[in-house]
Parts: structure tokens; sequence; C-alpha cells
């Protein structure tokens, strides 16, 4: 008997909680390597939202490898060879175009160059921040995010009938915005409050930031499939879509979380 979208949403939530508490627990390299292999699928299905057709795949081949590249430099030696991955990946991108402006003059574009770069800095760039993150950070930020998920999907289900920004996804509704906003909130104080060392008030305002964060990278990734017309990133996760779709929330959450780090000691 086939499972109901909500059945697999669910056992494909409980699987990439067993692999993240595992790769915590793991920690080091096990951490690291997940890491990528993440940070590899996703980047796999931003380029094939917009190379649809199968084409540029030396191209994917090389923004994958640079991401993989990026991850494991940044945690394993030292920033400055991310820094360096990143310049050397912009110039390859670049030589690119170069050549392709070459052979095919007016006609080459510089967008797929574009296209290419941007996936760097959308993904890998944003997942190595969690290299250098304690373990009770990283849940943090992942309960923060995948609490405005939840909350937001079954209130948005429930109480949802006014949209809240139809023209870039016509299925999110202010209930579900307020209900994932509320949501987000104490599930990043109840957890605070247990394992950190800030105040309630600092908490409840980070909460609100890691929300806020979330559903503008949600909101991102939303317009960008409507503006490419497809559906999900992926479908290697039942009931999710792609990996792209599960992080698109994280990948903004994540720097407004280290930049608040920068301000206030949590842990």
């Amino acid at each position: 008997m086939p499972l109901s979208s909500l059945q697999q949403r669910i056992v494909t939530s409980l699987l990439l909680i067993a692999t993240l508490a595992t790769a915590l627990i793991m920690g080091g390299k096990v951490l690291i390597g997940a890491l990528t292999i993440f940070c590899i699928v996703a980047l796999h299905e931003f380029y094939g939202m917009f190379w649809q057709d199968k084409s540029n795949r030396l191209s994917r081949y090389m923004g994958m490898a640079a991401g993989a590249g990026i991850i494991m430099t940044s945690a394993l030696v030292s920033p400055v060879w991310m820094l360096l991955i990143m310049l050397g990946a912009f110039w390859l991108f670049n030589f690119r175009f170069l050549f392709s402006f070459s052979s095919k003059g007016r006609e080459a574009s510089y967008k797929d160059s574009l296209i290419l770069f941007a996936g760097i800095v959308y993904i890998p760039v944003t997942l190595q921040f969690l290299t250098s993150m304690s373990s009770w950070e990283i849940l943090l930020v992942l309960l923060s995010s995948s609490a405005s998920d939840t909350a937001a999907f079954y209130s948005g289900t429930y109480f949802g009938k006014k949209k809240i920004w139809p023209q870039v996804s016509p299925k999110k509704s202010w209930a579900g915005s307020i209900g994932g906003f509320i949501g987000c909130i104490i599930c990043c104080t109840i957890f605070g409050l247990i394992f950190g060392k800030a105040p309630a008030s600092l908490w409840i305002l980070l909460g609100a930031a890691l929300n806020i964060a979330s559903q503008m990278g949600d909101f991102f990734e939303s317009a960008l499939k409507r503006k490419l017309q497809i559906k999900d990133s992926g479908k290697i996760l039942p009931g999710h879509g792609g990996v792209l779709d599960r992080i698109d929330s994280l990948v903004l959450a994540l720097p407004v979380y280290i930049l608040a780090r920068q301000l206030y000691t949590f842990f």
C-alpha cells in the first residue's frame, strides 16, 4: 500500500533526523563528509533548475567539485584555502565565458557563468559555517528552521485563508507565516534556556530573527522555482522534493545566526 504524501513526509523527516543525529554524534570527518554530500546534491539540483535539458554537464561538475572543495578545505585546512577555491572558481567560470566568446562572439552569454558562481555562494559558502559551529549551535539552527517550517505547514493547513505573497508562493498564508514565527520563537527560547547561557529576551529576539531569515530564504527559492516553472528542485526526498527544497530556509538562517553570534555568546 503506497504511503500518502504526509506519511512520506514524516518518514523522510525521521530518516533525516537519524542521519543528522548520527553525523553529530560521530562528528569530525563523518559530519564533514555528510555535509559535503548534501552540498553536492543541493548544487546538482540548483544547476538542474536552470539547465533542465541536461546541458552544461561539465560546468555542473566544475561547480559541484568547487563546492565540495569549499566545504572540506574550510573544515580541514584553512578558510584561506576556501577563499582561494572561491577565487579560482570565479576565474575558471570567467574563462568559460572568455573561450565561449572567442568562438561565438556576441552570441556568447555570461549568464551561465553567473549561475555557476551563484550556486557556489548560495550553498557551500553558507553550509561551511556549520563546520565552525558546536553541536548545540547546529541543533539550535536546524531545530529553529524545522520548527518554522512545521508550525507554518500545520497552521497554514488548518487556518490559512488569506495569502501572504501569492505572486511568489501561492500556497503560503498569513496564518502559516505567523504560526511559523511563533513556533520558531518558542522552540528557540526553550532550547536556549535549557542548553544556552543567554537571557530569555535574547533567545526570543534570536528566534524572531531566525524565523524571518528562514521565511525569506523559503520565499526566495519559491520565486526561483516559479520563474523557472518547476515544482520541486528534485525528487530525492519523498514528501519534501529535493535537498534544496529542504534547506532553502536554512541557507539564510545560518549566516543570520553567525552574525548574531558575533554580537553575543549564546552558548
